[in-house]
C-alpha cells in the first residue's frame, strides 16, 4: 500500500508539471514553453526520470531499513538464546550435585557391606569348610542382609572362584555352585583386597555394579564376599527429575542411564583396542558400542540429539565421580528447545516492536520538525520577554538575599552572644560554688600542711642525731601529704576550668566521686551522712565530666543548705538504669519544698534561700539538656526533696 501511494504521488506530480489540467498553476512548463523547447514530450521525459529516481531512492532506503530490521531481530534472538542457555546451564549445574549424590550415595551405602562380611566369623567358617557342608544358615543371613541393604544379591566365593553361599540360594536363579573365576572383581579382590566391576549378570542378565572384598584368615586368603548393586532405582530417580542423565566409564561407554536404550553405547566411536578392552572389562559379548546420537555445537555449549527424524537441543554439563568408581563421569542434559525458542521469539518480538515504535517516533519527530520551525520565532520572542522578566526578578531576589543574609548574620551574632553569656553564667556559677567550698578546702589543706611541718621538724632532729631510718620515714610521709594536697588542688582547678564543647564517654561514678571530693570538707563539717550508690556498676554516658559535676555540686549544695540545723541529716545518691537511660537521683531528708516554690523552681531568679540568686537550678537544667538529658524534681516525695538527672546510656 505504501509503494502504491508513492507511485500515485509521483504520477500526480508528473501530470501537474506537464500542465495536463487547463488553467493549471502548477510549476511545470506551459504549452507554449513546450513548443519553444522544440519537442512537446521533452519536459515530460525529464519529469518521468525524476519521479523514477525518487522512487528508486525510496526503494533503496526501504530495502536498507528492512535489512537492518531483520539483522537486529535475528541478533536479538541469538542473544536471548544465549542468555536462556546460560540460565538453563546454571539450573543444570545446580541439579548436577543432586544427581551425582543419588548415585554415589547408593554406592557408598553398599560399599561397606562386603568389607564387613569379610570380617564375619560365619563367612570365614563357611569358606574354611567350602564344599563340605551345605551353608543354609549363611544363606539365610546373606538374604537378610541383602534385604536390609536393598542389595540385588550377596554371595561368597571360595579361592577357586566357586560360589558357596548366596542370598538367592534355593531359587531358580541361585548363584550357588556358579564359577566366577572369570570375573575381574574376583581376581582383583583376591590380589588387592577390594575391587569393583560394572557388567551384566551371568544368571540374571541384568546390569549392575559388583563390589567385592577379600576374606582373610590370619593373612591367608579364604575367598571373596561380593555384593551386586543394581542401579534401577537411581535411574528411575533420574528419569523422574526430567533431566537426561547417564554415566560413562573411562572409555566413554554408557553404563547407568535414564535412557535405557543408550546403555552400552559410546560417546564417540571406539578404536579396536578400546572396544576390546571395553568388552573385557564389561564382559559383554555382542555389544557394538554404537555412538550416541548426540551432536555438539561449536562453542555454544548446546548438544543436539537426533532420534526418529527429530532434533532436540539440550544444555549439557558433566562432573567426574572419583568417589563412586574411578574413571566414571556423570552427564546431565537439560531440554532446551522450549526455553530457547520462547526466549528467542520473545526477544525477536520485543525487538521488532521496539524498532517499529522507534520508527513511529522518528516519523512523528520528522513530521513535527516543520511545526517546531514555525514556533521558533514565537518562542524566541517569548524567550526574550522571559529573559527580561527573569533579569528583573533576579535583581529583586538578589536584593532580598542580601537583606536576608544581613538578618541571618545578625541572628547568628545574637545567638553567639547568648551562648557566650550562658557559658559565662555557668562559669560564674562554678566560681560561686568554689567560693562557697573554699573554706572547707582550706581546712583540708591546713591539716596536711601542719603534718608536713611536724614531719619536717622531726626529720631534722633525727638527721642531727644520725638516725637516718626514722628521718627517711618522715620524708616519705611528707611526700604522701604533698600528694594529698596536689589531689585537692587539682580537683579545684579542674572544676574551675571552662569546659570544652566536645563530650566523651564518661563513667557516672567518676562524676559522683568528683563532686563529693569537691564538697568533702563541707560535708564533714556539716555532719551530713552521705549514702553512695549501691553496687559497683558504673554505666557510661556521653557527657563532659566538668558539666555533670557542676549539676551534682549544685544539687548537693542545695541539699546541704536545706538540712542546716536538721536532726540526723542524710543525703542519698542513687544510680539506676532503665532501658537506654541512666537515672542519677540526689535525695535529702530536709523540710522539702512548698507547692508554690516547686512550681517555679526552674524559673530564673526564683529561690527559697535568703541570699540565693535563683540561677543554680536553671543553669543545671540547661546543662542537662545540652548533654541530651533532663533534670527534674521528683514528685510525691515522703520527706525532703529529690532531684533526678536523666541521661542516655551508651554501650
Amino acid at each position: 500500500m505504501r509503494i502504491s501511494a508513492q507511485v500515485l504521488f509521483a504520477w500526480a506530480e508528473f501530470r501537474i508539471r506537464l500542465g495536463a489540467k487547463p488553467g493549471s498553476k502548477g510549476r511545470g512548463p506551459t504549452p507554449q514553453q513546450r513548443i519553444d523547447s522544440g519537442s512537446p514530450g521533452f519536459a515530460g521525459r525529464d519529469l518521468l526520470r525524476e519521479a523514477v529516481a525518487r522512487l528508486r531512492g525510496r526503494w533503496l532506503f526501504a530495502a536498507i531499513a528492512l535489512a537492518l530490521l531483520a539483522g537486529a531481530v535475528a541478533t536479538a534472538g541469538r542473544i536471548a538464546e544465549g542468555q536462556a542457555a546460560d540460565d538453563l546451564r546454571d539450573g543444570a549445574l545446580a541439579a548436577l550435585p543432586l544427581a551425582a549424590g543419588t548415585l554415589t550415595g547408593e554406592i557408598e551405602k553398599q560399599r561397606l557391606v562386603p568389607l564387613v562380611l569379610a570380617r564375619d566369623d560365619a563367612v570365614r567358617d563357611a569358606l574354611r569348610r567350602a564344599g563340605k557342608v551345605e551353608e543354609t544358615a549363611l544363606d539365610a543371613k546373606l538374604k537378610a542382609i541383602a534385604g536390609d541393604a536393598s542389595a540385588s544379591a550377596i554371595y561368597v566365593i571360595d579361592t577357586a572362584g566357586m560360589a558357596i553361599s548366596a542370598s538367592n540360594a534355593g531359587q531358580p536363579d541361585s548363584f550357588v555352585g556358579i564359577d566366577y573365576n572369570f570375573r575381574h572383581y574376583f581376581t582383583d579382590a583376591m590380589a588387592k583386597g577390594a575391587a569393583s566391576q560394572y557388567g551384566l549378570g551371568t544368571i540374571s542378565g541384568k546390569p549392575g555394579l559388583y563390589l567385592a572384598g577379600r576374606v582373610d584368615d590370619g593373612g591367608k586368603p579364604l575367598g571373596v564376599a561380593v555384593l551386586k548393586v543394581e542401579l534401577g532405582g537411581v535411574e528411575a530417580n533420574w528419569r523422574a527429575s526430567g533431566f537426561l542423565v547417564f554415566v560413562t566409564d573411562e572409555r566413554g561407554v554408557v553404563l547407568a542411564t535414564s535412557q535405557p536404550d543408550w546403555r552400552f553405547h559410546a560417546l564417540a566411536p571406539l578404536s579396536a583396542a578400546d572396544a576390546a578392552a571395553a568388552h573385557d572389562q564389561l564382559q559383554l559379548v555382542d555389544a557394538a558400542f554404537e555412538p550416541l546420537p548426540i551432536r555438539r555445537g561449536a562453542g555454544d555449549g548446546l548438544a543436539t540429539i537426533e532420534e526418529a527424524g527429530k532434533s532436540r537441543r539440550f544444555v549439557e554439563v558433566v562432573q567426574d565421580l572419583p568417589g563412586a568408581v574411578p574413571g566414571w563421569r556423570l552427564w546431565l542434559l537439560t531440554p532446551a528447545d522450549a526455553a530457547l525458542t520462547a526466549a528467542a521469539n520473545t526477544a525477536r518480538l520485543t525487538t521488532l516492536l521496539g524498532l517499529l515504535l522507534m520508527g513511529l517516533l522518528a516519523y512523528v519527530f520528522t513530521r513535527r520538525r516543520r511545526t517546531r520551525r514555525l514556533r521558533q520565532e514565537a518562542l524566541a520572542r517569548m524567550n526574550a520577554e522571559l529573559e527580561s522578566r527573569v533579569s528583573s526578578r533576579t535583581a529583586e531576589l538578589t536584593r532580598s538575599n542580601t537583606a536576608l543574609a544581613g538578618e541571618i548574620a545578625e541572628r547568628e551574632n545574637a545567638e553567639a552572644k547568648v551562648r557566650r553569656l550562658r557559658d559565662d553564667l555557668a562559669q560564674a556559677n562554678r566560681l560561686s560554688i568554689l567560693g562557697q567550698i573554699a573554706a572547707g578546702v582550706a581546712h583540708e589543706i591546713n591539716q596536711p600542711v601542719a603534718a608536713i611541718r611536724t614531719y619536717a621538724e622531726n626529720a631534722r632532729r633525727f638527721l642531727e642525731a644520725g638516725k637516718t631510718e626514722p628521718a627517711s620515714g618522715n620524708l616519705t610521709s611528707i611526700v604522701s601529704m604533698t600528694e594529698r594536697i596536689g589531689a585537692i588542688t587539682s580537683t579545684l582547678r579542674t572544676f574551675a576550668r571552662r569546659p570544652g564543647v566536645a563530650a566523651s564517654p564518661l563513667p557516672v561514678r567518676e562524676a559522683i566521686e568528683g563532686a563529693l571530693s569537691l564538697l568533702s570538707g563541707r560535708i564533714r563539717d556539716s555532719g551530713v551522712t552521705i549514702v553512695k550508690p549501691r553496687g559497683t556498676a558504673s554505666p557510661l554516658v556521653m557527657a563532659s565530666r566538668i558539666r555533670l559535676e557542676q549539676i551534682l555540686v549544685n544539687l548537693l549544695q542545695n541539699a546541704l543548705d536545706a538540712m542546716k540545723d536538721r536532726p540526723d541529716p542524710r543525703i542519698e545518691i542513687d544510680l539506676a538504669e532503665r532501658g537506654d537511660r541512666v537515672l542519677i537521683s540526689v535525695r535529702d531528708n530536709g523540710p522539702g519544698l512548698q507547692p508554690d516554690a516547686a512550681a517555679n523552681l526552674f524559673m530564673p531568679f526564683q529561690t527559697t534561700k535568703e541570699k540565693g540568686l535563683g540561677l543554680g537550678l536553671v543553669i543545671s537544667q540547661e546543662i542537662a539538656q545540652e548533654l541530651g538529658g533532663t533534670l527534674r524534681l521528683d514528685p510525691d516525695t515522703a520527706s525532703g526533696a529529690s532531684f533526678t538527672i536523666d541521661l542516655r546510656r551508651i554501650e
